[in-house]
């Protein structure tokens, strides 16, 4: 994974404190009975305190048996604490970011501005959508919204960390500000886009804080199992007492209690909370806010990835290189037609080919064109330009754009373009044709360089089985070009908006989950089609209300390391499971010879683990059972090691770590703490 991730303190004095304190709160039944498996547990822990007082309630007889069902009350309770402990942490992590995020919205006051050009101050609370406010240096932006005029560097380290002011202006990605940044230099006039309470921040602060966080399908589903498992075993031992009665053995009310704890599913009972809110957590972790911890979740088990080439398999500052003129058009008179048409053109590569002309001795006045509307590129048209008062029409875009335009004006294609666009797009180039009224001048060579690494990442993909797509603007020539040297699997060339919705519909049809990335208002049907949906931050509003995931960092490269923490989300919580589970034999092995040896002493060969006495091994399963849910606390918050590899692989690595383990460990606990504890069982004379 990257090195975006932001390092903290796996837990602090202060969430210490605050889970310790939540973890008795969490006692409450209406509460626990969220969590049946460790409901029962509870229910359990009241039961055998109840004995503690009563012991002959249920007709229970031994010696010192009043201890023994304390001892038994005082781990049950313990274990409920733990699990309760475990879901603190996670918690307490998120609302101790919320707490940050709140200091920044108190107290702001926003310049609303006035139709007379005259500002009110009111407080950013009053801010309705649509609303015009000043902000200056010094000042926080009072809510979301869009630049409409100014130009300003704004400081958004309180929401995405990142220390490096961003220039904000009208028109292109950096027109987007966030409630609760702060300008650093000049002033900006922007065009609120949320109500108060339903910014970006209010959503962060909310789902940090947990109060919207619901549970996954497939947290249901093991939820559904573990429900299932509990219910079995309670059933199978509610069965046992009359069938040892029966057969002439006593067993303690407090000791079948003990065994049914043992055997229901306690262990990711206890964490299984928690690994779904450290999932949430570790994305917010490396600058991206979700949504919902569903769109965690189905990032893990996504098939296909569209992503866009611009920026995110290309760096995106697309540069003119070179002037390419055709047909014996001068090179001087493509180079002048080219300013023309990109002087008001706010694109990098508007911008560039400027830059180049002026470089290059362009030898036209570009005052003169500075009042000419301009007619802006679009994904439909793929093309911009300007016409000029005489009637001139000056158009540069896509190939096949230009080409059709000129048939359509009953212009000639000259035979040299071919050869031209050809040579920009081996180059990995995007070639963007000049032409006026109907006549073609020549090939603006865009020159793009693909992202180091790449490959190397598609490939790790690749082998968990995802289909990487790329789509582009690009005509087929250069995007081939492009998706050979990055790697990618498949590649839409020409692609328009309804191209994009068009390739997730046919994947999602084939039952496959589908993630893109995206920034425009062009993208938000897409993103809101996808099954996971990255927004940039510094996108527009309608694209970020679209989807479930927005990346503070606006890095379109970062849906690799969210379905990294996906799959990882969904291996810890497999994990986990298998070892709880796979837990159950040891402790079978030492409960169920401890119950029954004395009356059948054949049973006395299950006793594999040579425990010293019926009760000291009931009470180690017990305390094993309880302490191994704060052990592993560190795994379900920080997730179980993820290295890409084949399924089948994974499972298997996973079945002999975590199910191996899962038989093992127990063995080993339990024995370790049977030698620790018997003395302490003799000298009490529990039996």
């Amino acid at each position: 994974m990257s090195d975006k991730r932001k390092k903290s303190k796996f837990i602090t004095r202060d969430i210490l404190r605050e889970s310790i304190i939540e973890s008795f709160k969490k006692l409450n039944p209406k509460y626990m009975i969220k969590n049946p498996v460790m409901f029962v547990v509870e229910v359990g822990f009241v039961i055998t305190l109840l004995l503690t007082f009563c012991p002959s309630l249920f007709g229970d007889k031994g010696s010192n048996l009043r201890i023994y069902n304390f001892i038994v009350a005082l781990i049950l309770f313990i274990t409920v604490l733990f699990a309760n402990f475990a879901e603190a942490v996670a918690e307490g992590r998120g609302k101790a970011q919320a707490e940050n995020l709140k200091k920044m919205r108190k107290d702001t006051v926003a310049k609303l501005l006035n139709p007379d050009g005259t500002t009110k101050v009111i407080n950013a609370n009053e801010l309705k959508k649509g609303d015009i406010v000043l902000v200056e240096n010094g000042d926080i932006i009072p809510n979301d919204g869009e630049v409409v005029e100014g130009i300003a560097s704004v400081d958004e380290s309180a929401i995405t960390g990142e220390s490096a002011p961003v220039m904000k202006e009208r028109g292109g990605d950096f027109a987007s500000v966030t409630g609760g940044t702060k300008v650093v230099s000049d002033w900006l006039k922007i065009e609120i886009t949320a109500t108060p309470g339903e910014s970006f921040l209010d959503k962060m602060i909310s789902l940090v804080e947990g109060a919207s966080r619901q549970k996954t399908p497939n947290e249901i589903a093991l939820n559904t199992v573990l429900v299932s498992l509990t219910i079995i075993f309670l059933i199978v031992i509610v069965a046992l007492y009359p069938m040892a009665n029966y057969s002439g053995v006593s067993i303690y009310i407090s000791t079948l209690i003990a065994l049914l704890v043992c055997l229901i599913p306690t262990t990711i009972g206890g964490l299984l909370s928690a690994i779904g809110i450290a999932g949430m957590d570790r994305v917010t972790k490396f600058n991206v806010i979700a949504m919902s911890g569903k769109a965690v979740e189905a990032c893990g088990d996504i098939d296909t990835m569209l992503l866009d080439k611009t920026g995110t398999i290309t760096f995106g500052n697309r540069l003119a290189s070179d002037f390419i003129p055709v047909d014996d058009v001068r090179k001087l008179d493509l180079i002048n037609y080219s300013v023309i048409c990109s002087i008001k053109d706010d694109t990098p590569e508007g911008k560039s080919i400027v830059d180049l002309a002026r470089r290059s001795e362009a030898t036209i006045n570009e005052e003169e064109y500075k009042n000419l509307d301009f007619i802006e590129f679009t994904a439909q048209t793929r093309m911009s330009g300007v016409d000029l008062p005489d009637g001139t029409a000056i158009r540069k875009g896509a190939s096949d754009s230009i080409r059709n335009r000129i048939k359509e004006m009953g212009g000639i294609i000259p035979d040299d373009l071919d050869e031209a666009v050809n040579r920009v797009s081996k180059l990995g180039g995007t070639p963007l044709v000049v032409c006026v009224n109907n006549k073609i001048y020549g090939v603006i060579y865009l020159k793009d360089t693909v992202k180091p690494g790449l490959a190397l990442r598609f490939q790790r993909l690749r082998e968990i089985g995802i289909k990487t797509v790329m789509c582009t603007g690009d005509n087929p020539l250069t995007a081939a070009t492009i998706a050979k040297e990055a790697g990618v699997d498949e590649f839409i060339a020409e692609c328009k908006p309804e191209d994009k919705i068009d390739a997730i519909k046919r994947e999602q049809e084939q039952g496959k989950l589908v993630a893109m990335t995206g920034d425009g208002t062009n993208d938000a049907p897409a993103l809101a089609q996808a099954d996971v949906g990255l927004a940039m931050n510094s996108g527009t509003a309608a694209a970020k209300e679209a989807a479930n995931m927005v990346d503070l960092d606006s890095d379109p490269t970062k849906i690799l390391e969210v379905v990294e923490i996906g799959k990882q989300l969904l291996i810890t919580r497999g994990a986990l499971t298998t070892f709880s589970i796979a837990n159950d034999v040891a402790k079978y092995f030492a409960i169920i010879p401890a119950i029954f040896t004395v009356a059948i002493p054949e049973m006395q060969i299950m006793n594999i683990m040579r425990l010293s006495t019926p009760y000291s091994a009931i009470l180690s399963a017990l305390i094993f059972n309880a302490i191994i849910i704060p052990l592993l606390i560190p795994v379900a918050m920080k997730g179980v090691k993820y290295k890409p590899m084949k399924a089948e692989m994974m499972l298997l690595r996973n079945m002999l770590i975590y199910g191996g383990g899962g038989v093992i460990v127990p063995f080993i606990g339990i024995k370790v703490i049977d030698m620790i504890i018997t003395p302490l069982v003799r000298i009490l004379n529990i039996g």
